[in-house]
């Protein structure tokens, strides 16, 4: 083809090809522009399944025993492309699966394994993610065989499970119904740093204190699950290193026993290869060729022997039986003295002094010839901290203890993004109910609702207080990790009670009216915020001139104290609520940024978040009473005011000076409302403004009634896992 024949050519050449295949983007012309897109993800448009699939339904069909069968039979079946050390793909899977859980973080509920993300990019080439690509093909076959009954998120843990049963471990259990995505997480904010490996200085205020760890993070470092098994920043200082192992797993909702009982557990089983040249692998999965076909990192040296595989720095065993589940990590850790060395790719790690040649684990390819078993800066962290040291020395004591923390703390790791056990689906899920899933008993489902209403109605409780205390309840929602929401009705337990945006006296106020009609008509505590609410919003719409009906279904439990973790729970405070025009003085970020922060965990869509917010204002439900806005002089009324004065361009939008802004009349230069610039966005992107235009229309004032209750009700009903 030459320059003539590029008319004739379906494809788009020269400048045209650039900027549709690579080229710049909105973001790259606009940086600032508002992510809107991050309401856009895992639609439709990426679902390559029929509209009607259901993956929980589908799993419950699985053959559990066949799957789990064919898992234990893959652990030993060693393949030549990919050879399994000794003979055993156990530690490998775990990896594996420890990987793809151990993205969570607490802080915002993000990461995890539960939506199988480390298909895609970023996860599938961090450097801490090398060579994982490989045991996910070594799964292909299983999930080529049952398909759309297992997902990726699924089998991937599963395999992990199985993997320690194989080697020794009577796991705690394991659900099914972790439903795949099918393209990667856009909302999930990995880090600032431009560079993989970069220092930690990037992350942390000061790198001597982890709390000052930016958040939501919890890794050390851009593309490291937790932290660098090297030191800090590569210096070997288990001390220091303990340090940040600390915060790294609280930040991931682990306590000190549990982080113990993970690290010994997690390195009891296989190895770590380093037993050559890194710098010499191939390109990340990402940035491989075409011929690569996914895989990355690829070894120009490797064989078809486990002990030519080379994915980190560092090399060896943690124990002598690496394919046993026992106590050998203890046995070596504390039975011998250790010292700083180096692996032959030139990584740190440390070895024993003066190991017995019995206490060496076997070639992972040869079995007549011993390694130097090794320990990671943060193995030693087990050590040389006392609280870590005093834990070990517990389980050291007593194995059955041991076995018993390290599967539970496993169970918890792999399970911790699914929320309560509602949402667990299969033959082993564990019949104990934990504290860290956020129990709520069953409630009542059979009362008169009518007459509930009724007396909500007749409350004397001021119509916004009703909706405001709805949303309070509702708002915590995390579609992330599936936790908070309206049933348990936390919002009158510690913590939620005295939260600064619950405004405490309002909230204590709306309670004591709204918990004795609970008992009176034998409704949960939880139901009856959630019908108040919608008593307030049927009222609304009445008002302006339509009667509808917010869904409402029943059944909503009332937790307890003993069933609520408090501390857990303070990571759900909001900073920042942009319906209802709440925000911190503190706040990193702009209250339309953090906005969106929440409409996506809410699991609301742009158009939703608009009709939402919208109707909220003309709602008066601000906090603190604020008029900043309340587009309308109606305020109470359900009406399409907030959107028919934001568009209208009689006015003209003024800055204040204070954060806020003014809306002015053009003719006369008086002011007629206030706003924020959680409003005003709603105006000035191009994308918000489309939808605010669709609810200004003079045509559909039914549409913005009927959109906004649909949202309501969807909000209201997003933690509802018993419906599902």
């Amino acid at each position: 083809m030459d320059g003539n024949d590029i008319g004739k050519c379906p494809v788009m050449h020269g400048a045209s090809l650039a900027s549709t295949f690579g080229g710049r983007t909105n973001k790259d012309w606009w940086p600032n522009a508002l992510k809107i897109e991050v309401l856009h993800q895992h639609g439709a448009r990426t679902n390559p399944m029929d509209p009607d699939f259901d993956y929980r339904e589908a799993v419950k069909a699985l053959d559990y025993d066949a799957v789990k069968a064919d898992l234990h039979a893959l652990m030993t079946d060693s393949q030549p492309w990919w050879p399994a050390d000794w003979g055993h793909y156990g530690g490998f899977m775990i990896r594996m699966a420890w990987h793809a859980a151990g993205t969570y973080r607490m802080q915002d509920g993000r990461g995890g394994g539960a939506s199988g993300d480390q298909r895609f990019a970023p996860l599938n080439s961090w450097p801490d993610n090398a060579s994982l690509d490989k045991a996910r093909r070594l799964l292909w076959p299983v999930k080529k065989k049952y398909g759309n009954a297992l997902s990726w998120a699924d089998l991937m843990l599963l395999a992990g499970n199985i993997a320690y049963e194989s080697m020794g471990l009577k796991t705690f259990g394991f659900g099914f119904g972790r439903a795949d995505t099918w393209a990667p997480g856009i909302d999930i904010n990995w880090g600032e740093e431009a560079e993989w490996l970069a220092p930690s200085e990037n992350r942390y205020e000061d790198l001597d204190d982890p709390s000052t760890m930016a958040n939501p993070l919890a890794a050390v470092h851009m593309g490291l699950i937790y932290v660098n098994p090297e030191g800090v920043n590569g210096n070997p200082d288990p001390a220091r290193t303990a340090l940040h192992v600390r915060e790294t797993f609280a930040r991931m909702a682990m306590n000190d026993e549990e982080t113990a009982a993970l690290t010994a557990g997690g390195h009891t089983v296989g190895k770590a290869h380093g037993n050559g040249d890194a710098g010499a692998l191939g390109a990340e999965p990402e940035g491989a060729g075409l011929e690569a076909q996914g895989m990355g990192w690829t070894n120009p040296s490797q064989t078809d022997q486990a002990s030519s595989l080379i994915t980190s720095g560092i090399e060896g065993a943690w124990t002598t039986e690496p394919t046993k589940f026992d106590m050998g990590y203890f046995k070596l850790l504390f039975g011998y003295e250790w010292e700083l060395t180096k692996s032959p790719a030139g990584a740190n790690q440390w070895q024993p002094i003066d190991i017995k040649e019995e206490d060496m684990p076997v070639d992972a390819s040869d079995p007549s010839v011993r390694r130097m078993p090794m320990m990671t800066d943060a193995d030693m962290a087990m050590k040389v901290d006392p609280i870590y040291r005093g834990i070990c020395e517990k389980f050291m004591a007593d194995e059955a203890y041991f076995r018993d923390t390290f599967a539970r703390a496993w169970f918890k790791l792999t399970h911790r993004d699914m929320g309560p056990r509602a949402n667990y689906i299969g033959p082993d899920v564990p019949a104990e109910d934990l504290i860290w899933q956020d129990p709520i008993p069953a409630g009542n489902a059979d009362f008169d609702v009518e007459a509930v209403k009724s007396k909500i109605a007749a409350s004397g409780i001021g119509q916004a207080d009703l909706i405001a205390t709805a949303w309070d309840s509702a708002r915590t929602f995390r579609g992330s990790d599936k936790r908070g929401g309206a049933n348990g009705a936390r919002i009158r337990l510690a913590p939620q009670r005295t939260w600064v945006g619950n405004e405490p006296e309002r909230l204590d106020a709306v309670l004591a009216k709204l918990e004795p009609i609970a008992e009176e008509t034998d409704a949960s505590v939880a139901d009856v915020i959630v019908l108040a609410g919608n008593v307030a919003v049927e009222a609304a719409a009445k008002a302006a001139g339509f009667d509808v009906t917010v869904p409402f279904t029943p059944g909503r439990g009332d937790a307890t104290d003993d069933q609520t973790d408090a501390d857990s729970f303070d990571v759900l405070e909001p900073h920042a609520d942009g319906f209802r025009n709440f925000a911190k003085d503190d706040l990193a970020i702009s209250p339309e940024e953090m906005m969106l922060d929440r409409a996506q965990l809410l699991g609301l869509t742009a158009q939703e978040m608009t009709v939402l917010l919208g109707g909220m204002r003309v709602l008066g439900t601000n906090f603190g009473g604020t008029g900043h806005g309340v587009f309308t002089d109606r305020v109470g009324h359900l009406t399409q005011d907030f959107f028919v004065n934001l568009t209208d361009m009689a006015y003209s939008w003024h800055a204040a000076g204070d954060g806020t802004y003014e809306l002015r009349d053009r003719a006369t230069g008086a002011i007629k409302f206030t706003a924020t610039s959680a409003d005003l966005v709603f105006g000035s992107n191009s994308i918000l403004r489309s939808y605010a235009e669709v609810y200004a229309q003079d045509d559909n004032a039914d549409k913005f009634v009927n959109d906004f209750v649909a949202a309501w009700a969807k909000v209201m009903h997003a933690d509802r896992f018993d419906l599902l």
